[in-house]
């Protein structure tokens, strides 16, 4: 399918999967637990495991910060593959997320998209994760929505309500607005139920499987893919007139 790219006047970010390579720094923390436990098991394994709990710790009612769910991910991630999680490693992973790092292509795409588009930051964590992550990325959001503000997580419906609810404050009707995401499950799937245009950046698209992200498990479109950040960034550029 092809999209007018010019059309659009704002653009509604994932970040962790998107522009910030959160598998890495999950990775970087449950790999030398796993030595520490004696697990012979490689990175893509221990993401693949960790998948389904970090959607199911982020089902609790009342919503915990992102922090306590990585915590709590990690010991079930545990339990899962019989081994203990000390405290002491459940914090480590959930006091890391601004350690993880950008994907190297994120801060310039979005120094070049911020030239066309109004920039919104749309994410499954805190406010404080997300200034910490913000400080390698360096973006000029116009909004940034947080789990920790809507209380819940996506593929939930509360980010999306509070994106519309936040489109006239910035001067942006629904109709041009574009989301960008990696993740099918916690971004597609949402995007497809509100009706919203999408991209897919498909950061794993020279490896197999999901990795940290389950499986849609319902009915998920898009409009355009690219394999990264990079990519899509060039494409906007080519579609505006030169200035």
């Amino acid at each position: 399918m092809t999209i007018d790219l010019t059309r659009f006047a704002a653009l509604s970010f994932d970040c962790y999967g998107t522009l910030i390579d959160w598998e890495a720094g999950i990775a970087a923390v449950l790999a030398p637990w796993a030595r520490e436990q004696g697990l012979d098991i490689g990175d893509e394994e221990l993401l693949l495991a960790y998948a389904a709990h970090e959607a199911a710790a982020e089902l609790v009612t009342p919503a915990p910060l992102y922090p306590d769910v990585l915590a709590e991910a990690f010991r079930r991630t545990g339990a899962g593959l019989d081994r203990e999680v000390p405290e002491t490693w459940a914090r480590r992973l959930a006091d890391s997320v601004p350690d993880w790092p950008a994907f190297p292509d994120s801060a310039d795409a979005l120094a070049r998209l911020a030239k066309h588009y109004r920039l919104i930051i749309v994410s499954n964590v805190h406010r404080d994760g997300f200034a910490g992550s913000n400080r390698h990325l360096r973006g000029d959001f116009a909004a940034i929505i947080t789990a920790e503000d809507v209380g819940g997580y996506k593929p939930g419906d509360r980010h999306f309500r509070a994106l519309d609810a936040a489109l006239p404050g910035l001067g942006v009707e629904r109709g041009q607005l574009l989301h960008v995401a990696q993740s099918l499950f916690h971004d597609h799937v949402p995007a497809r139920r509100e009706g919203l245009p999408s991209v897919w950046i498909n950061r794993r698209h020279d490896r197999p499987g999901w990795g940290a992200t389950p499986e849609p498990g319902e009915a998920f479109s898009y409009d355009l893919e690219f394999p990264s950040m990079g990519a899509f960034a060039d494409a906007v550029g080519q579609a505006f007139p030169s200035r």
